[in-house]
């Protein structure tokens, strides 16, 4: 039997998991929920059910995609070349990055709208705005090189760091993945320690995504991908794990919901920080990914990703619409992300009107739904074309994580 090409064997697609899939259109249907504030369907998201929301499972499901589409390409460098394993990863990073600078002038045009076509002059000191309209050349600056970052369309840039940072993680992540753990664990720890952050501007402080804190949930999720590509768990099933991370999220449903329990946590917390327990210990600054939501996120991934029964529900012909809204990941996100801001404007001119957010959040996701089928329909039109061309000896890119 003949040796397969390397490049055809490159272009091989990675398996797709329908539970990264469902849960990454769940979580995406979230995020479009709580970035209009003040509608009713916010007590049903996941930051009603712990410490983390659903950024944190975002970032996770991020890393396990990535791991899944590019571990094959890195992993053949020696016969293809390195670069042939890095220019996918790089390429949606800039990809990434021209969507943000997208979305942050078209959430500023919404907003802009909003006040000259109807009054809503608030909106423009909403939501990090102010510097955009009343110091715009420094905003301008800052936009471009994504030290200012508008509320609601912050999360892109850290991905798109830590994709430029995924190539190097990844060759270490497929050696020894425990070190490469371990160093984004130490990471972490120094980054939460030294208050290390890349720097805002024109406004003081850093990134309200800190991606040397954030670094830590996406390397997991990677190394968890990487695991799938292989068929394997990176953390493998274990009941007392699985009974450690259910108390867990019991006990901080208590700390949050039990009366009186709340306080005397948070006092703990307080004399811990007081006697010299670093902050993001201690503290819910979700800037820095403090090890309490982190251990929430972990808790709720793992007895996920154990129970049987989410893996049927996630193959199930019903949870189809959120899977192809998973499918089509960063398009859902950039129209949730605008859909939102424009539901912000609507909702401040509509105030009291308690029928309009409502309505708003189920006709939004409708839409979102619309346009990731008509994006998935379009790909799967368009894959016989591209299996012709692999045949042929066509060139063909690397499948791409969403």
């Amino acid at each position: 039997m003949s040796r397969s090409d390397p490049q055809t064997t490159a272009r091989a697609p990675s398996p797709r998991d329908p539970r990264i899939d469902l849960f990454r259109g769940l979580l995406l249907v979230m995020i479009f929920i709580d970035h209009v504030p003040g509608n009713w369907y916010e007590n049903l998201t996941l930051r009603n059910w712990g410490f983390s929301d659903a950024a944190e499972s975002f970032f996770i499901m991020s890393g396990m995609a990535a791991g899944l589409a590019y571990t094959g390409g890195v992993a053949r460098w020696r016969e293809t070349g390195l670069w042939l394993g890095i220019a996918p990863i790089w390429k949606r990073a800039w990809v990434l990055y021209l969507t943000h600078i997208f979305l942050t002038m078209a959430g500023i045009a919404i907003f802009a709208i909003g006040a000259e076509a109807f009054g809503l002059t608030e909106l423009l000191t909403k939501i990090n705005m102010r510097q955009v309209f009343q110091n715009t050349g420094p905003a301008l600056i800052g936009i471009v090189t994504l030290g200012h970052q508008i509320g609601y369309v912050n999360i892109l840039p850290a991905y798109t760091v830590l994709l430029l940072a995924a190539p190097f993680a990844l060759l270490l992540g497929q050696r020894a993945p425990l070190a490469l753990l371990a160093a984004s664990i130490v990471l972490w720890f120094i980054t939460g320690l030294l208050r290390l952050n890349l720097p805002a501007y024109p406004n003081p402080g850093g990134w309200f995504f800190n991606p040397f804190a954030w670094q830590l949930i996406f390397v997991i999720g990677l190394l968890t991908g990487i695991a799938l590509r292989h068929g394997n768990r990176f953390v493998p099933k274990n009941r007392t794990l699985f009974a450690v991370a259910t108390g867990w999220i019991v006990f901080v449903l208590a700390w949050i919901y039990a009366p009186g329990f709340g306080p005397v946590m948070d006092g703990i917390m307080a004399r811990l920080e007081a006697l010299g327990l670093p902050f993001h210990i201690t503290s819910q600054d979700k800037t820095f990914l403090p090890l309490l939501r982190l251990l929430h996120v972990l808790a709720v991934a793992y007895i996920i990703s154990c129970l049987p029964s989410v893996a049927r529900l996630s193959a199930h012909p019903y949870a189809e619409p959120l899977r192809v809204m998973g499918r089509q990941g960063l398009l859902v996100f950039s129209a949730g992300a605008l859909l939102s801001l424009a539901g912000q404007a609507v909702l401040v001119y509509f105030e009291g009107v308690t029928i309009v957010p409502w309505l708003f959040i189920p006709a939004g996701t409708v839409v979102l739904w619309a346009l990731a089928w008509l994006a998935d329909w379009k790909r799967r039109a368009g894959q016989p074309a591209r299996q012709s061309l692999v045949q042929k000896g066509g060139s063909m890119s690397p499948v791409a994580a969403e």
